[in-house]
């Protein structure tokens, strides 16, 4: 996201209550998130665990994702959109992307996993974004994060 400063909103959230969101920290995800098409604003905050950061819905203070970007589990991630799917939210310039997955924590104390296969991709110009689902089966939805970066460590 741009880091210029603008105007500040408060937003109540589902972790750390009422927090104070620069207005750059807003997306708009037109089509919304699959299974939650209704929401469609949220913030990005950053989280207290490094390197995640929550997407806040701004209707639902119930509502929030942790997310996590892809290339720093998987070094070799590759989100291949077609051009006319990144159109709808106006991306025409690569340089213009920032991808995202959102990450699943299980209560059952298994493997916090990101979902490589359906990514956030947000346009940092105009702050919309689309969920996208990658065709293939090279990534999954549940990659297992912590196998991941232990992986990334030993090589």
């Amino acid at each position: 996201m741009q880091e210029k400063a603008g105007k500040k909103m408060q937003v109540k959230t589902k972790m750390m209550g009422t927090v104070e969101v620069d207005q750059n920290h807003v997306i708009n995800i037109p089509d919304g998130l699959f299974g939650f098409e209704e929401y469609t604003d949220f913030a990005l905050i950053e989280s207290q665990y490094k390197p995640f950061i929550w997407l806040q819905s701004l209707k639902e203070q119930n509502l929030a994702f942790l997310l996590i970007d892809p290339f720093i589990i998987c070094s070799d991630y590759e989100a291949d959109i077609d051009d006319r799917e990144l159109l709808k939210i106006g991306i025409k310039d690569p340089a213009d992307v920032t991808v995202m997955t959102v990450v699943t924590v299980p209560s059952d104390g298994s493997a916090v996993t990101a979902n490589l296969q359906g990514p956030l991709v947000i346009n940092k110009k105009n702050h919309k974004c689309m969920q996208a689902i990658l065709d293939g089966t090279k990534w999954t939805t549940k990659h297992n994060i912590l196998g991941a970066l232990k992986a990334k460590e030993e090589n």
